[in-house]
């Protein structure tokens, strides 16, 4: 009679684990799936380029979106204890909210544009100004697709306790296809 009851007991217990397993599958598969297009833009169009003329920069006391990767949040910013750590974690950053326009691999030979940005941030890590240390002299869309990149990446951690100024300057490597490599991870 024990027997019985331990076998009775097991098969609930049995269902239970196989339920959870399928469930696992099913999301780890659903996961696997394309990306589904932005709010606003038919599936299979491309996003328009940005233009020259217009600058990227949200309006003044309009509250930032936060970065997204494929519609994902990007992970909390740690707090960084030193000017190379901010520059580090910016790079990454950066490369985490722009997958579609950014390479990882060796810079090529010759390369598009390498425009140079400062970006100078408030206490909190959020952006305070951008300024264009260096503008290509040809592909000069890129400078604002550097800066679009920069301001979907922000905020880059708490960095009250570096010495101030809070600042950080990044070399953006672009190669014919557009997209970029920040400089810091080059090393």
């Amino acid at each position: 009679m024990k027997q019985e009851m331990n076998t009775v007991d097991r098969e609930p217990r049995a269902q239970g684990l196989r339920w959870t397993g399928k469930l696992a599958l099913a999301l780890s598969l659903a996961a696997c799936g394309a990306p589904t297009p932005p709010p606003g833009r038919a599936p299979g169009t491309e996003p328009s380029r940005p233009s020259a003329e217009a600058p990227a920069a949200p309006a003044p006391g309009t509250p930032a979106a936060p970065a997204t990767r494929r519609g994902l949040p990007l992970p909390a910013p740690h707090a960084v204890t030193t000017h190379e750590d901010l520059r580090r974690q910016a790079a990454e950053r950066m490369v985490a909210a722009n997958p579609d326009t950014t390479y990882m691999s060796e810079p090529p030979p010759q390369l598009l544009a390498i425009p140079v940005l400062e970006v100078e941030l408030n206490r909190d890590g959020t952006i305070r100004h951008i300024r264009v240390l260096r503008k290509p002299s040809q592909a000069e869309d890129t400078i604002e697709m550097a800066v679009a990149a920069v301001r979907r990446a922000a905020p880059f951690g708490d960095v009250s306790r570096l010495p101030k100024p809070w600042k950080f300057v990044e070399v953006f490597l672009f190669d014919d296809d557009r997209r970029f490599k920040p400089r810091t991870l080059d090393d």
